[in-house]
């Protein structure tokens, strides 16, 4: 018999591609949607496979009549408070009200809990998700994969290749960071979501790689020698970062500030993933560094 799982943030970057993976694996999957969805994004997902539901998000009620037969809510939803508290909390509520026994919640980042709190205001209001999370009798399963690799083609101060430079914080230019690929996190994703056996906790990555050996990876993909220079120590760092905050008080309410792009890279260099669980599923491939720059560096 199929397992049904019910994905939340479905009509988003990373949701559309988990609807996708569970739906390669055969799953009855079924995506909450608010009414002001985006038609193309809800057509796209029906053209999978996917059953579109419009539900009331502020709703309880309305989420449990989503929720009903249910076997694992994934929560690919993305914000601040109100969505990433609030709304989570309402998705939970719903899913305890009728009876699901599993929950993945959105907390598709480095592993946190490591980290101090009030080092990055967007895992802070993860970890204030996961204290009721944990609160419930609802079985949970979060998936830290790192950074998106998606932002090595940003032009970031860790590989800019306009200036063909790449930087690090910190004292070594050999600490290696953790990368996934939305692809990749997606897949693993699916198969976390049909595993009823799957832990609390699961780090992944697709690659874990140090500054020096993105120069590396980049010469190989490039022939191009990229200057490898040391940024600021992680004390100046986070000076700046919280000057940075106070002066853009504005940015509260932005999801990805400037400061809290730099909270994210702080991060990056402050705490690695030393427990991949990505040999979980044998089924699954892993993309590489290398491959990764290939794909987008000319």
């Amino acid at each position: 018999m199929k397992k049904a799982i019910l994905v939340a943030g479905a009509t988003g970057n990373l949701g559309s591609r988990i609807c996708r993976e569970l739906v390669k694996r055969e799953a009855d999957v079924s995506a909450i949607v608010r009414p002001s969805s985006d038609p193309e994004k809800i057509e796209m997902l029906a053209k999978m496979g996917v059953k579109v539901m419009e539900f009331d998000f502020n709703s309880p009620d309305d989420i449990a009549k989503a929720c009903a037969g249910i076997h694992c809510v994934v929560s690919a939803l993305a914000g601040l408070g109100d969505v990433i508290v609030d709304l989570q909390k309402r998705m939970l509520d719903g899913a305890l009200q009728a009876g699901v026994p599993r929950f993945i919640p959105s907390d598709f980042c480095t592993d946190y809990n490591g980290l101090v709190p009030g080092e990055n205001r967007n895992f802070d209001l993860r970890r204030e998700f996961k204290a009721y999370l944990d609160s419930t009798s609802i079985q949970a399963s979060s998936i830290f994969n790192g950074a998106f690799a998606d932002i090595l083609k940003y032009n970031t101060p860790v590989l800019n290749l306009k200036d063909r430079s790449i930087g690090y914080w910190g004292e070594k230019a050999d600490w290696k960071l953790d990368f996934t690929t939305m692809d990749d996190t997606a897949a693993f994703t699916a198969e976390v979501a049909l595993d009823d056996s799957a832990p609390r906790d699961l780090q992944i990555a697709s690659f874990q790689v140090s500054p020096s050996g993105l120069r590396a990876d980049v010469k190989e993909a490039t022939g191009q020698e990229f200057r490898l220079h040391q940024l600021a120590s992680l004390e100046d760092f986070a000076r700046f970062i919280h000057k940075q905050r106070a002066d853009n008080p504005a940015g509260e309410q932005e999801l990805y500030a400037k400061w809290q792009q730099s909270q994210y890279m702080y991060s990056m260099f402050s705490t690695q993933h030393h427990q991949l669980a990505n040999d979980r599923y044998k089924n699954l491939t892993w993309t590489t560094s290398l491959a990764f720059i290939k794909s987008f560096v000319k």
